[in-house]
Parts: C-alpha cells; structure tokens; sequence
C-alpha cells in the first residue's frame, strides 16, 4: 500500500526545523503538485528555489517543516507569484500522482497534500478569530488570545469487503473522476464504531445486511485526509442489490477468479480485493 516503502521510513513527528540544501520542497497550485519531470518523480531541492529566487530578485518564501522520508527533510512552502516551471518541473494534478514512481513519493504528495490543506484552512481561530500560530514542540496550531488548539484534521472511513462464497460486492463511485472498480466505503459517524459504520454504509449503499464483521488492516490516505479502516464481513441475506445511485454507478458480485492484478500496490481497496482472490488460489 501507499505506506509501505520499506526500508525507508517517514518520520512525520513535527519538528522546528529550517531546510538544508539538499532538502525537498513541496509546493501547490489550486489542485496540482510541483514535480521533476520523467519516469522517477522528485521535487524542487531548497537550493534550486533559492537559486531561482536569487536569480530572478524574489525572496525566498517561508518553510514549514513537514516530514522526512529516510535521510531527507521536505518542507511545505508557497512558491513566489512570479514563479514558473523550469525544463525539468512541472505542475502535475494530485490525481495523476496515483500513477507516479517511486512509491515513496507519492506518499510524500498524499501526506503533504494533507498538511497542506489542513493549514490553508485553518488560520485563524474558530472560536474568537485571532490569527492561530504554530506550536514549536508539536504539529498543532494555537490561538495566542484563547488558547485554542487545533491539530490535523483525520476523518476515519470504512472500506468494506463484502463477500458471499466465492464472490466479492465490488462498486464503481457515481460522479467521482476514479472509474476502476471500488469496494463499498463510508465515513465514519458521531457517536457511531467502525463496526456500526459498516453494516450502516453498506445497507445504505446497496441495500444488504451484514454478518461477521472483521477488521483487515489500516491505511492513511491523505489524498483525502483519510484513516481508512478494512474490513470483511459476510452478506446477511439474498444478493439482490438496491443501488444508491447518488453515491454508485453500478455495484455487482465478482466472482474471485475475475479479480484483476493490482497494478498500483497504492490503495488498501485493491490489496482487499487481491487478499480475497488469492484466499481461493
């Protein structure tokens, strides 16, 4: 999956730290990410910005520390207006970085698309509107008037493996630009476990009943600012479907020996379905 870019490593405790010359710089643009182009995806070093910047009379915007992915730091940062893409970069949208190599640095667009969105949106505070700053020790943004504190915004969704013998429910998304195949997938509510969540989405989506519910494995999606939480479970009753179509395009019974190679090794949706075809190998 997405996290998995062994023997690297992503240490995303924050720290106050300021960029070497080598460091990454991650930038955006509306719904795109600032890359190196070719078939290896690198980002922007601090030393090429800074070069850029000194050549063209800008100053150097500020730096916020994001992460590090083995031995190297990548900051957040908000280009100069006058900027623009050198030969070697480009602005790609988030959605194309699916299909990026290597691994690791798609994590890395996921992650800081994350941050970024979670500090775009909170600037000031929500209880008395001072201007928030950030925490020198943690990830965290505080109002220096009342105090508030407001860390990274995480929304848990379910994603359902919904299996009856040999056959998995797989679903395509209504009116999403993803158009592979899908497993049912909802957020979690107030008051609600993941457990609940399950039985509630998938009755709500395809109309079914559940039994059995276990939990699978976890993934962070950042795309979305996501905690996904898999699970199997059984149907509950007959296999007629009742399709919410504001939420699905189709949903259908697959049997296993139909289930496609996953060709991304990105989205805990797609190594579910691989874990279930391979269980009948």
């Amino acid at each position: 999956m997405i996290q998995d870019i062994l023997p690297l490593h992503m240490e995303n405790q924050y720290e106050r730290k300021t960029p070497s010359r080598q460091s990454r710089v991650v930038a955006f643009r509306d719904d795109c990410i600032l890359i190196k182009k070719g078939a290896q995806t690198d980002y922007l070093s601090y030393e090429e910005l800074v070069n850029w910047c000194v050549n063209h009379g800008q100053e150097v915007t500020r730096m916020v520390y994001l992460f590090a992915v083995g031995e190297r730091d990548y900051f957040l940062t908000e280009l100069p207006a006058a900027f623009t893409t050198e030969k070697e970069y480009e602005f790609v949208r988030m959605f194309a970085m699916r299909r990026k190599k290597p691994k690791e640095h798609v994590l890395v667009a996921a992650t800081a698309w994350h941050l970024f969105g979670w500090y775009r949106d909170n600037q000031y505070c929500g209880r008395c509107a001072e201007r928030l700053v950030h925490s020198d020790k943690l990830r965290m943004l505080q109002c220096p008037c009342c105090g508030n504190q407001i860390f990274p915004k995480i929304a848990p969704a379910v994603i359902v493996g919904v299996t009856s013998g040999e056959y998995i429910l797989m679903t395509k998304y209504a009116n999403r630009e993803y158009k592979r195949y899908a497993l049912i997938a909802g957020f979690t509510e107030i008051g609600e476990t993941a457990e609940e969540t399950v039985r509630r989405e998938v009755f709500e989506e395809v109309g079914l009943s559940v039994k059995n519910i276990q939990y699978y494995k976890s993934q962070p999606w950042g795309f979305d600012s996501n905690l996904l939480l898999g699970y199997f479970c059984e149907l509950d009753d007959t296999r007629e479907i009742c399709l919410d179509e504001e939420e699905l395009a189709t949903a259908e019974w697959v049997h296993y020996s139909d289930i496609l190679e996953d060709t991304e090794g990105l989205s805990l949706t797609r190594e579910m379905m691989t874990v279930f075809r391979e269980n009948f190998s």
